[in-house]
């Protein structure tokens, strides 16, 4: 892969706003290499610079000792989205990527003993939750949440994905939005209430509600915070399902840099943005490189965290000024990963499980009312031996441990912290998931916390899934991926919308990408693809 800055193109003004030259994309994340990958299958030149070694953001892979782990995400879901950018350049997913389906698609352990696992299927789920508490209650209101949950999400394909969408100004047609189905539709978002409510509604038993509560761990915010139009999760899981990529979600990203190859985007690693640069019309005209060379540029995709692109990309600028006025920017949750090479396999544990706290409510005003780590915390494990052997040496488990935490406060020292924090995630999956000698089993074990994450990421207070959703009405809304301040500047990844989580990075890639395309501000070097423009937009699009 080039390192060395070569042949960047001339910019000129050409038609008013439109100009000629090349589009840079700052971050080689998922959201950073969609954007490439649609722009660069449209005609456009492209190049993408990542400070890091690696391409793909978090989506990194740690190989030691015959144990390979997924880094970062792990859970795959609406992988229409992945698909969609394949289809710009018309190749099919399925020669790109074997996916192989996960159902039960969770396992639930609870610290009363009993075991619940989340079904695909609403008759088996109900089936489950029959078993689990018995007279049905439990299962009829899971009906009807799911109904409710797929009326949501029916409603955000309409209104608020694959487009440019900063607020709820933004997510309707000025022309319809007095008209009585659109007010119905805002109504069914349930702006006065938020996920915990809604589901409590619905749904009574203390289980089935911890287990619903923990869709909003998708966007790393606390259910009793979250609008309720984030109960349209439950309805993304279970109606497009959990997958797997063979080879583990690193495979994900080395598809989209396969693809980025072929389609000629210059990419380079281990090249650092220090600034983004304006020109005297006040728009994007360049990046300066972290070895201070001026790269001039037609536009810009900054897959970086959106609040460190502003405050630091854009340091005392009046772009930057703007952006920090227009609204308050709290950070997400962080989280602690422990990557642990097992000499066995549980058979008690499937491909994902929550291990839950003995409290939600104690864990969730802990983490995100107070600031500090769950004394007693849910884990998110995942265990990939089953479905993929090759991670492990025979017999053994690439064992993945995933415990929210709060974002990174200026009092947490987490080389005091994590030692004792160790201590408490595994004494959890002793008594709640039964893992018993998982001590004397660790023949590998590595480690990230917060602080580790903020550095090797360079994300807002080392949070994992961008920017929180907390607000009853603006809680689902992030920077529009458009930037409003800057000309020819957009804006993808975890921290813009729309939101954190594999799917909506990438497709937030997607969404700057065609932005800008529709925008018209560069040129073109080349006749896009016939299929980058023949294909029909995506389902609900407006």
């Amino acid at each position: 892969m080039a390192s060395q800055v070569v042949s960047w193109g001339r910019e000129r003004d050409t038609m008013g706003k439109t100009r000629s030259g090349r589009i840079g994309v700052i971050g080689g994340g998922l959201g950073g290499l969609a954007s490439a990958c649609t722009l660069s299958a449209r005609g456009y030149d492209v190049v993408l610079f990542e400070k890091n070694p690696w391409l793909g953001g978090k989506a990194a892979v740690l190989s030691e000792g015959g144990f390979r782990f997924d880094m970062g995400p792990t859970i795959l879901l609406m992988p229409s989205v992945l698909e969609r950018i394949f289809v710009e350049a018309g190749r099919d997913l399925k020669d790109e990527l074997e996916l192989v389906p996960l159902d039960p698609q969770w396992r639930c352990f609870f610290v009363d003993g009993s075991v619940l696992d989340l079904h695909a299927n609403s008759e088996r789920m109900a089936a489950a939750l029959d078993s689990l508490a018995p007279g049905g209650k439990a299962s009829q209101g899971y009906r009807r949440f799911l109904d409710l949950s797929a009326r949501l999400d029916d409603i955000s394909q309409r209104y608020f994905f694959w487009r440019s969408i900063g607020s709820v100004g933004d997510m309707f047609d000025p022309t319809t939005a007095a008209s009585l189905s659109t007010l119905g539709d805002v109504l069914r978002m349930r702006p006065w209430s938020t996920v915990g409510a809604t589901i409590r509604t619905f749904v009574k038993d203390r289980r089935v509600t911890q287990m619903l509560d923990h869709f909003t761990q998708y966007v790393g915010s606390a259910p009793d915070l979250s609008p309720a139009v984030l109960c349209s999760i439950a309805h993304m899981q279970t109606g497009e399902g959990v997958w797997y990529p063979r080879g583990g979600t690193r495979a994900v990203a080395e598809a989209l840099i396969g693809l980025a190859e072929e389609l000629g985007v210059v990419l380079h690693c281990g090249s650092g943005v220090q600034t983004i640069q304006t020109g005297s019309d006040a728009a994007v005209s360049g990046v300066t490189l972290d070895d201070g060379q001026h790269v001039p540029l037609a536009a810009v995709v900054s897959n970086c965290d959106s609040v460190r692109t502003h405050r630091e990309l854009l340091a005392g600028t009046p772009a930057a000024d703007r952006f920090e006025n227009r609204r308050g920017y709290e950070a997400a949750c962080s989280g602690v990963v422990l990557y642990l090479g097992l000499d066995r396999r549980y058979d008690q544990l499937l491909h994902h499980n929550f291990v839950f706290s003995r409290d939600p409510q104690e864990e969730f005003d802990v983490i995100y009312r107070k600031g500090e780590p769950a004394p007693d915390p849910t884990c998110y494990v995942c265990a990939p031996a089953d479905t993929e052997p090759d991670v492990a040496p025979p017999g053994g488990e690439a064992l993945y441990v995933l415990v929210h935490t709060p974002y990174l406060r200026p009092h947490h020292d987490w080389k005091t912290l994590y030692p004792r924090y160790r201590q408490t995630i595994l004494e959890k999956l002793k008594t709640t998931a039964g893992l018993d000698d998982i001590e004397m089993r660790i023949k590998v074990e590595r480690w990230l916390t917060p602080q580790d994450i903020h550095n090797r990421y360079r994300v807002l207070d080392g949070a994992i899934y961008g920017l929180a959703s907390h607000g009853r009405l603006n809680g689902a809304f992030k920077p529009a991926n458009r930037s409003p301040d800057l000309g020819r500047l957009y804006l993808a990844g975890g921290a813009v919308h729309p939101g954190p989580g594999m799917p909506m990075v990438t497709m937030s890639g997607w969404i700057a990408a065609d932005t800008l395309d529709k925008d018209g501000v560069v040129e073109p070097v080349r006749e896009p693809l016939a299929h980058a423009r023949s294909v029909p937009n995506p389902a609900g699009m407006l």
